[in-house]
């Protein structure tokens, strides 16, 4: 099982609390689309946190097309809650998390002519550079997650890298509809199941958002969602911090 001082509810208690990790990247989009100092990230962070957001989630990129190097100190100086920095298992970004240490770090893929992260990492193929990220990362006492498919292949892996978390890539059940979207959720639902089984901890994100997070809120396995675009979104019309707690209550309102 993982750590059961870390301060977090061990897999099996999670039927009450269900955390949130609000994605903040795309309102560096908007700041960098003009090149101005607005609008301002840690704004953003402090009233996602004052809506009750357990986390705040960044992705710094390669081509750094949204969060800055700067955004990333800054943010992790300014917040109360935890840090989820998501990066590719590269040794810059790898060496920026060991000196920035974040509570948690989140192993994604990247390719820079994506327009997000379009799938799991490939953890077989991968395999040596993610296990050599994860025990770096580790040694600097920063919690990793992988970010993989829902797969019981890739799951497999994961004990043998050695990371205590997985982020189940839930963007094939977000795009799908009917009855391939019932398919795609007993997928996560088998995944999430198996992982707990393993002492994995099992966190969901990618594509989620107001109509499409509820039945994956449900799966009482899932500790953690990471959130984003919809959150950002709906924020242009109702701000940031109503559309966090919307977000929390459906959270809510599914695990009750």
């Amino acid at each position: 099982m993982q750590n059961q001082n870390s301060g977090h509810h061990s897999s099996h208690d999670s039927s009450k609390n269900l955390e949130l990790g609000v994605n903040i990247d795309h309102i560096a989009t908007l700041r960098q689309a003009r090149g101005t100092s607005y609008p301002d990230l840690l704004e953003a962070a402090f009233l996602v946190e004052k809506a009750g957001a357990q986390a705040i989630t960044i992705h710094l990129r390669e081509d750094r097309r949204h969060i800055q190097d700067a955004d990333v100190y800054a943010i992790r100086k300014q917040i109360k809650g935890r840090m989820n920095l998501e990066l590719a298992a590269t040794d810059e970004m790898v060496n920026i998390a060991c000196e920035v240490l974040p509570e948690d770090a989140c192993v994604v893929p990247e390719k820079r002519e994506e327009l997000t992260t379009e799938g799991g990492l490939d953890v077989i193929g991968q395999f040596d550079r993610i296990q050599k990220a994860t025990k770096q990362l580790s040694s600097q006492n920063i919690r990793v997650s992988l970010f993989i498919e829902p797969n019981i292949e890739h799951i497999k892996r994961v004990t043998d890298i050695g990371a205590p978390i997985i982020e189940l890539h839930t963007g094939s059940y977000a795009n799908a509809q009917g009855d391939d979207q019932l398919r795609e959720l007993e997928i996560i639902q088998q995944a999430s199941e198996y992982a707990d089984a393993q002492g994995i901890q099992v966190n969901a994100g990618h594509g989620l958002d107001y109509s499409n997070t509820t039945a994956i809120a449900k799966i009482p396995q899932i500790c953690e969602l990471n959130i984003g675009h919809s959150i950002i979104s709906r924020a242009v019309f109702i701000g940031i911090e109503d559309a966090t707690r919307q977000m929390l209550e459906i959270m809510k309102q599914a695990r009750l």
